[in-house]
C-alpha cells in the first residue's frame, strides 16, 4: 500500500469539495431566498401561502439530499480505492505538482486533519521529490556542494517550480545565476495553509538538518523569500530567538531578501476578510461568505503579516524588493493595490507612521510588474548578484 497521494485522492477529494462547497451554498442560497419569497407571499395572501413553501422546501431537501448522499457516498468509495494505491501518483507531473500545491495552500490545516495523504510536509526538493535530509540523500541530490547555501521558499499556493516561471524569457533562473558565483541553490516545499508561525517551526528544524547533512562544511547562508515564503523565513528566525538559545545555523544567515511579501499583510487578504464578514449578515449570500472563511490559517496570516514581535537577525543583510503597478510607487493605485496583492509599504515593512521594520534594509523597487513578475525579473537578478557576488 503506497502512502504518496494519488489522482484518485485528489478525485476524492474534489468530489468532497462539490458536496461541502457547491451543492450546500447552492442549497443555503436557496433555502434563504426561498423563505424570503414565501414571506412575501404570506404577507400577501394570508395562510394559504403555507401549504406551498412547506411542499417547496420538502421537495428541494429531498433533491439536495439525494445529491449530497451521491456525492458523499462517490467520495468515501474514491478514499477507499486510494489507499490501495490505485491510481497513477498525483506528483508524477508537474500538473499534479501544481494542483497540490495550491489545494494545500487554501486548505493546507484540513488536508492535514482530514486527508494526510494530500498534505504536504515541508521539504528540500530535487527533481520534483524530497531529498531525505541524511548525509548520503544530501549529497545523492547535490553532487557538487559548496559551503555557501542561497535557500529559496515559494509563496502561498506555489511550490519550488515557481522559481522557473519566466526563464524562457530571462534565459536563467535566480538559483542558476548564483550558482556561477559559488552558491549552491537550495530549494524548498512548504504546505503553505499552515500557520507562519507553525511553519516557521518546522522550518528552523529542517535547516539545522539540513546544515548537520551537508557534505562540507557551510560558511554562508542566503534565504530568498517570495511573498508568504519571506513571512515564513522570518518566522523561522523568530522560533530560535524565543527558544533556550540560536540554533546553530542561524548564524550563518548572512543575508535575507525577500519578494513581494507582505510583512504588514496583505490588502487582498483583508479584502476577502471584510468581504466573508459582509456576506455574512445576509443569509442569502451567507453561504459565499463561508467560502471565504474557509481559508487556510496561512491565507489568514496574511491579514496582518508579521510586526516587530518578529526582529530580524540582528547579523544579517535585509534586502526588500516590492513591485507595482504603475511606474511610480506613490501612484494611488500603486498606494493601493501595490503588485495586485501586496502594496509597496508592506513590502518594505513600512506602516503608515513611518515606523520601518528593517530600518537598516535595502530597498529595491519595481515598477509596472505584477506579483509574479518579480520571479526572474532581470532587475532583480542584476540585485542578487550585486548583493550576493
Amino acid at each position: 500500500m503506497t502512502t504518496a497521494p494519488t489522482v484518485v485522492d485528489a478525485l476524492s477529494l474534489a468530489t468532497a469539495v462539490v458536496d461541502d462547497l457547491v451543492v450546500a451554498t447552492a442549497r443555503d442560497t436557496h433555502g434563504a431566498i426561498s423563505r424570503r419569497a414565501h414571506r412575501v407571499v404570506r404577507r400577501g395572501l394570508g395562510p394559504a401561502g403555507l401549504p406551498a413553501e412547506v411542499l417547496h422546501r420538502g421537495i428541494a431537501g429531498l433533491a439536495y439530499g439525494a445529491v449530497g448522499l451521491s456525492l458523499r457516498g462517490a467520495s468515501a468509495g474514491l478514499a477507499r480505492l486510494a489507499e490501495t494505491g490505485a491510481g497513477p501518483a498525483l506528483e508524477e507531473g508537474p500538473r499534479g505538482r501544481f494542483v497540490n500545491a495550491a489545494v494545500n495552500g487554501l486548505i493546507g490545516e484540513e488536508l492535514r486533519r482530514d486527508r494526510p495523504r494530500l498534505a504536504i510536509e515541508m521539504a528540500v526538493r530535487h527533481d520534483g521529490r524530497d531529498v531525505a535530509l541524511t548525509p548520503e540523500g544530501v549529497a545523492a541530490a547535490f553532487p557538487e556542494p559548496t559551503g555557501r547555501l542561497v535557500v529559496f521558499l515559494h509563496g502561498l499556493c506555489e511550490n519550488e517550480a515557481y522559481w522557473r516561471r519566466h526563464r524562457d524569457r530571462v534565459g536563467t533562473t535566480y538559483g542558476e545565476s548564483l550558482a556561477g558565483h559559488g552558491w549552491t541553490p537550495v530549494y524548498l516545499r512548504a504546505n503553505t495553509g499552515l500557520a507562519l508561525r507553525e511553519n516557521g517551526v518546522v522550518l528552523a528544524s529542517l535547516m539545522q538538518r539540513l546544515v548537520d547533512a551537508w557534505p562540507t562544511e557551510v560558511t554562508r547562508i542566503a534565504l530568498v523569500g517570495h511573498s508568504l515564503g519571506g513571512l515564513v523565513l522570518r518566522a523561522s528566525s523568530a522560533v530560535v530567538a524565543e527558544g533556550a538559545g540560536p540554533a546553530p545555523w542561524t548564524g550563518l544567515v548572512s543575508d535575507v531578501v525577500t519578494l513581494g511579501t507582505p510583512h504588514l499583510g496583505s490588502w487582498f487578504a483583508l479584502g476577502a476578510d471584510h468581504a466573508s464578514r459582509t456576506l455574512a449578515r445576509a443569509p442569502e449570500v451567507a453561504a459565499f461568505g463561508r467560502i471565504i472563511d474557509r481559508q487556510a490559517p496561512g491565507v489568514h496570516d496574511l491579514i496582518e503579516g508579521l510586526a516587530h514581535d518578529v526582529p530580524p537577525l540582528p547579523h544579517a543583510r535585509y534586502r526588500l524588493v516590492s513591485a507595482t503597478l504603475t511606474r511610480s510607487p506613490r501612484h494611488p493605485v500603486a498606494r493601493a493595490v501595490g503588485d495586485l496583492l501586496v502594496t509597496p509599504r508592506s513590502a518594505v515593512g513600512r506602516d503608515r507612521r513611518g515606523t520601518e521594520l528593517f530600518p537598516d534594509a535595502e530597498v529595491l523597487h519595481l515598477g509596472r510588474t505584477d506579483h509574479f513578475g518579480l520571479l526572474n525579473h532581470p532587475e532583480v537578478h542584476a540585485a542578487l548578484d550585486r548583493w550576493l557576488a
